[in-house]
């Protein structure tokens, strides 16, 4: 335990001089969150707790961006070939970087809450413990897919155009750049085979609908069961040595990552109500129309002239 709690020292310190993770874990989510609750919120404390989840899901979700990139170019100028001269796994090195990540990650989001609560005059932020345990799984997740990217990846121009590859669907599909709501039918049918999409409306339920975290139970679900799996493949496709490639036919294991979502996306959209309960809290930001004439007026009998 000591061993792995210095290796995760070390792994932080070496991240804290990575300038990419500084841009995609710090710089980035608080420009969403400004962009989110400035813009889009126009400052409204309730729009500001609508808009909370799908910017901390951000936040969480660029962690794999720049664990990623960390890694790949840790072993282009050959450090990790120094941790394995040590008696160090790589099961141990990825997990410490999961973890390392996690004690980086979550001040930021702590700050955002921070912004929200004293900038924004939010006072209410639903269920603190549904939130907690949705970002910690989330963290987990997305940092394993980091590290998928980076045992598969042979240069760091190729982790940027394969982090950009996922990236972009991951924020536009998902809600977290427009309400679920908003998107299209057929688009609202296609985000429910993106890890995402359980992790910002996880997110928003929580905190903006209160929802406990028993009532989340595909969200927490599907993200921890992905984060194993992910961790487990990345274990297997670790390497230590730049000039060591990874075999073409071992890429094809990175495909099983995508096997969960994919089942849980054909259920989802035969059983599921995730786009209903997306429509919900959209109806519940707006409020009642304004348009509508009071129920009682509907059933009240003409009176005589």
């Amino acid at each position: 335990m000591r061993n792995f709690a210095t290796l995760t020292r070390m792994r932080i310190q070496l991240t804290l001089r990575n300038k990419m993770f500084l841009f995609f874990s710090v710089i980035m989510p608080f420009g969403f969150f400004f962009l989110y609750a400035g813009v889009f919120a126009k400052g409204q404390p309730a729009g500001v707790r609508f808009f909370l989840g799908p910017v901390v899901a951000l936040t969480v979700m660029g962690s794999f961006w720049g664990l990623s990139a960390a890694l790949v170019m840790f072993r282009e100028q050959g450090i990790l070939r120094r941790f394995h001269v040590t008696p160090v796994t790589p099961s141990d090195m990825l997990a410490s970087s999961v973890v390392a990540n996690y004690f980086l990650m979550f001040p930021t989001v702590l700050i955002e809450f921070l912004f929200a609560r004293f900038v924004f005059h939010v006072t209410d932020f639903g269920d603190l413990l549904a939130t907690f345990i949705l970002i910690s799984i989330g963290t987990v997740s997305f940092a394993s897919l980091g590290l998928v990217v980076a045992s598969v990846t042979n240069t760091m121009q190729e982790t940027q155009v394969i982090n950009q590859l996922l990236w972009l669907p991951l924020i536009f599909l998902s809600g977290a750049t427009f309400p679920l709501a908003f998107l299209p039918h057929v688009v609202q049918n296609v985000s429910l085979f993106l890890p995402a999409t359980y992790l910002v409306q996880g997110l928003q339920r929580a905190i903006f609908s209160s929802i406990p975290i028993w009532q989340l139970a595909v969200q927490v679900g599907s993200l921890a069961f992905w984060a194993i799996l992910t961790f487990f493949l990345s274990a297997q496709l670790f390497r230590w040595e730049p000039e060591v490639k990874v075999r073409r036919n071992a890429k094809l294991l990175v495909l099983a990552t995508i096997i969960p979502f994919l089942l849980l996306g054909f259920w989802e959209n035969k059983y599921g109500n995730i786009p209903a309960q997306a429509q919900s809290a959209l109806d519940s930001l707006s409020g009642p129309s304004k348009s509508a004439p009071p129920p009682d007026s509907q059933a009240q009998p003409d009176s005589p002239k």
